[in-house]
């Protein structure tokens, strides 16, 4: 790839869950614990899987809609428990790494927006060979969770990039119907919580099968 190919786009936003970090089964578990703890209908597979990306609250209502409100505290903390317990074991998907890189020498900025807390995203932003390797974040718990496009239109503001110079990449429609909403680009990859069948209603200009075709469909294309 010739190095003066010029830029598609600026900024490059990454979900994290389920797009970086090999985590969907633990997430799915977890929710599935968490609810059981409460003596409550143990969702599915699918069910869980299905709302992982959205702010916590949110996504527990979902996944577990016979829980009654007012026991939402206590499930999310049971989540977090199980979630907790069990964190050392997900790293992140083979090639995320070198791929960071690449796009950093190529001189993207690179972002998170995910579903996740921000004490959870500091924590496993704190792994070693990540430090310094993103330039902004936002999470669910400071500002609208996914699909509002407020996660985007936050970091658009902070970097002064226009919505046609941010790309949004995800594993879930709901990333991909933020971006739509805050009139961003969007890819999608097929190795993570959501069904990839599901996302050419969306118009995301790639679906890509692993990261090692993201990182070849980023390098020619972004």
């Amino acid at each position: 790839m010739p190095e003066s190919r010029p830029r598609r786009f600026d900024l490059i936003a990454f979900d994290w869950d389920g797009t970086l970090f090999d985590s969907t089964a633990i997430i799915v578990r977890s929710i599935q614990d968490a609810v059981r703890d409460l003596g409550y209908a143990r969702p599915s597979d699918e069910a869980a899987a299905w709302v992982i990306g959205m702010a916590l609250p949110q996504a527990l209502a979902h996944a577990a809609p016979d829980v009654p409100r007012e026991k939402y505290t206590e499930l999310a903390n049971r989540y977090r428990y199980h979630y907790f317990k069990r964190q050392e074991d997900v790293t992140l998907f083979p090639g995320v790494l070198p791929m960071l890189q690449a796009l950093r020498a190529r001189g993207h900025l690179l972002a998170v927006a995910t579903g996740k807390s921000r004490r959870g995203l500091d924590q496993v932003l704190q792994m070693v060979q990540l430090r310094g390797m993103f330039d902004g974040s936002r999470t669910a718990d400071e500002t609208a969770g996914k699909p509002h496009p407020l996660m985007l239109q936050e970091l658009m503001a902070e970097f002064d990039v226009a919505p046609e110079r941010l790309l949004m990449i995800g594993d879930t429609t709901h990333d991909l119907e933020m971006a739509r909403a805050a009139g961003c680009a969007s890819v999608g990859v097929a190795y993570g919580a959501h069904d990839p069948g599901e996302f050419a209603a969306l118009g995301p200009l790639c679906v890509a099968p692993s990261v090692a075709e993201l990182e070849r469909w980023l390098l020619e294309q972004a």
